[in-house]
């Protein structure tokens, strides 16, 4: 059993006066259906759980009918009702707007839980037709403090192997735990989960632009520089609109450049993010030890764990990005309101030069950025607290 932080916010949530829709979403395997199990295991009422999930996609006629075994069961009493994979329905933000206000209407007892691995099509349905009726949760890769916590981890087995539960028990078998990582994560959400955020004209160079993302994590790559990398007749639109459907799957982000002014900001080249180490590991052939050892190759992924830290911590309302001027560079810049601040990653014996940093913080007039690492905080307490609260300290 997984022990989160949103198990006990669901739990308040489902015992409050007033109802509301309660949406958890997250990418695959971090644990959404457990922590449904989890709620259904303590309500104090009947449950009913279906998934949509399924070979062919279910159509708007399948929520119904599971509403309606779940509203037989509110006949003598509170009902739970979950609903996962929901995003895979089509249409089905408006199906749940309408059978919800029925509920709402004949005040019947029902409590309402729904699942989805796609950050875009959930948050579209919400936007679309729910506005008003629902509370999210999101569940975002597993920190460091979640998987030290639950599985005992220390930092550099974080580093490696990332934040995904399901596939913690298999890391003392690293050829079980890669190919775990490998068919039962990246396999499906590239092939089912990404193809249904958007037509996908050529799904072999999506798949090698993830590949791509994975293996460059860390540096700034133009799009004309991807294109040379592929070997692909595709063109700089069709890449920046792959890349983000691979950042609403929550698996390879673009960053942004930070110019001090948004439309600026997204006219430079976009740094390429892992959301998860796993997903970088899981492809090389090192193992955890010679990963180890291999100084550029570890500096690598400790910056991508800090960046896929940033990332899955930032709330809604923060920018996570990056700026560089001539030879003057920030790894990530944090940006919430107003207040902004650099993020400087040191993974090496000395702590080498802060000029980027420096420059930074004269020329946008801001408070001194943060070093995390060598010289600096150690990686180990800078993985343990959010984004939010670096910014705020």
């Amino acid at each position: 059993m997984f022990t989160r932080s949103q198990f006990e916010i669901l739990n308040r949530r489902l015992r409050a006066p007033r109802r509301f829709l309660q949406v958890l979403a997250g990418p695959r395997q971090v644990g959404k259906t457990t922590l449904a199990r989890q709620a259904m295991a303590t309500f104090s009422g009947q449950c009913h759980y279906a998934s949509a999930d399924l070979p062919a996609a279910p159509d708007a006629n399948w929520i119904e009918q599971q509403w309606r075994l779940a509203r037989l069961l509110a006949e003598t009493g509170p009902v739970l009702l979950v609903l996962d994979e929901v995003q895979k329905v089509p249409r089905w933000s408006e199906a749940v707007k309408m059978l919800w206000d029925e509920d709402e209407f004949a005040a019947r007892p029902m409590h309402v839980v729904l699942l989805g691995s796609s950050q875009f099509l959930v948050q579209q349905g919400l936007s679309e037709s729910l506005t008003g009726r629902f509370e999210l949760i999101r569940l975002a890769h597993w920190s460091f403090a979640e998987m030290r916590d639950a599985f005992g981890w220390d930092v550099d087995r974080y580093v490696y192997f990332g934040g995904y539960p399901g596939a913690a028990t298999l890391a003392d078998d690293e050829f079980r735990w890669k190919s775990y990582v490998l068919d039962a994560i990246i396999e499906p959400t590239l092939s089912r989960d990404v193809l249904q955020l958007a037509r996908i004209d050529k799904p072999a160079l999506l798949r090698r632009l993830f590949v791509l993302g994975c293996a460059y994590s860390g540096q700034i790559l133009s799009y004309q520089k991807m294109i040379g990398q592929l070997q692909d007749a595709g063109n700089t639109t069709t890449l920046a609109h792959y890349l983000g459907l691979l950042g609403a799957a929550w698996m390879v982000a673009g960053l942004d450049k930070f110019a001090g002014d948004i439309a600026r900001s997204r006219a430079g080249s976009p740094k390429l993010q892992a959301l998860n180490t796993a997903l970088i590991t899981a492809q090389r052939p090192e193992g955890f030890s010679a990963a180890r050892q291999d100084g550029e190759l570890w500096g690598r992924l400790v910056e991508s764990t800090v960046g896929a830290h940033l990332c899955n911590t930032a709330p809604a309302a923060m920018t996570v990005t990056y700026w560089r001027e001539r030879n003057f560079e920030v790894d990530f810049v944090l940006r919430q309101g107003g207040s902004v601040i650099g993020v400087e990653v040191k993974s090496g014996r000395n702590k080498g030069s802060l000029a980027g940093l420096e420059r930074f913080t004269r020329d946008f007039d801001v408070r001194p950025g943060l070093v995390v690492g060598t010289g600096g905080i150690p990686l180990r307490q800078f993985l343990e607290r959010p984004a939010a609260e670096w910014i705020a300290a």
